[in-house]
């Protein structure tokens, strides 16, 4: 292996990991703080430095006035909805489950796709959609096949997948024209905007009254930096060496992580179903990314947006 690949694939590696990691650091931080702070000071911090990353490599463009509505849309389902969903979703739900739930992002992005802009779904995204719910089913059902999670938690998990998927439908509408690094900077701010309004209503009051709390506090910068910020770096980077179908591979691996993490930081148990679910979700997360075949173009567009 090439030492540019090595680093291509260390990358992902370290995005998939930060991101697992998020999962995790929600829980700490709800230790004194709720979700809508959680994910209001994320935001804040985030889009504070990728505007100072964007502005260093020269890399901040400025949209449109046709194009600013699209970004608004875009924020709206994420980081808005898609925020909304994860966040208050894992106040009922583990780190564990939430994760394998935000894994089927990938399998249902290509129906989306097929209904709004007609592309073709192949009888492996099919089979690997369906082996997936049946791991998800695992992981949020007992042996008697009854909730093990709260169905709560478990609808506001789905509801920031579909955010997402929105969010996706929209971003197509704009890729060609910006970077990632300006993409990702606006939506930030907007969600910023999106989201105060909320915090001053929900939790403002109860913010001004909790004690400073070092370590929920330092997990919400964590999250902000690593989760929001050097995740999204590094992942862009093993997208321009590697291709977006080999760096999202490492993607699939994140419940795997999430489970790890949250048995030695969280002690959360973990039975054999669980476990078999959660290797069953990965392995139909594979067979869909097998079926999904992009020309040379379609990647070097990817890229150059990038």
């Amino acid at each position: 292996m090439r030492n540019k690949d090595f680093i291509a694939y260390g990358s992902a590696l370290g995005a998939a990991f930060f991101w697992s990691f998020s999962f995790v650091w929600f829980k700490i931080a709800y230790l004194a703080y709720k979700p809508i702070t959680v994910v209001l000071f994320r935001l804040i911090i985030s889009a504070s430095l990728i505007i100072v990353i964007a502005l260093v490599m020269k890399r901040l463009q400025k949209p449109s006035g046709k194009d600013f509505a699209l970004f608004c849309l875009m924020a709206f389902f994420e980081p808005f909805i898609y925020f909304l969903g994860e966040s208050y979703g894992l106040m009922y739900v583990s780190p564990t489950t939430a994760s394998v739930i935000v894994a089927t992002i990938p399998l249902l992005s290509p129906i989306a796709a097929w209904y709004y802009f007609r592309e073709k779904v192949t009888l492996k995204n099919a089979l690997g959609f369906i082996l997936s719910f049946i791991g998800v089913a695992l992981v949020v059902l007992d042996s008697s096949f009854r909730f093990d999670a709260s169905p709560l938690g478990v609808g506001l998990e789905f509801i920031a997948v579909f955010g997402a998927i929105a969010y996706s439908i929209v971003l197509r509408k704009v890729v060609s024209r910006y970077n990632t690094l300006t993409i990702i900077a606006y939506q930030n701010m907007i969600g910023i905007i999106l989201f105060l309004p909320i915090w001053f209503v929900v939790d403002f009051n109860d913010f001004l009254l909790t004690p400073f709390h070092p370590r929920a506090f330092r997990a919400i910068i964590l999250l902000a930096v690593f989760a929001s910020t050097l995740a999204f770096v590094f992942f862009t980077q093993s997208i321009r060496k590697i291709g977006v179908n080999r760096s999202n591979t490492f993607v699939n691996l994140i419940p795997v992580f999430v489970a790890v993490l949250s048995f030695v930081i969280l002690n959360e148990g973990l039975g054999i179903q669980k476990i078999l679910g959660i290797f069953i979700v990965i392995s139909g997360l594979f067979m869909a990314q097998a079926g999904v075949r992009k020309s040379p173009k379609q990647n070097v567009i990817e890229a150059q947006t990038l």
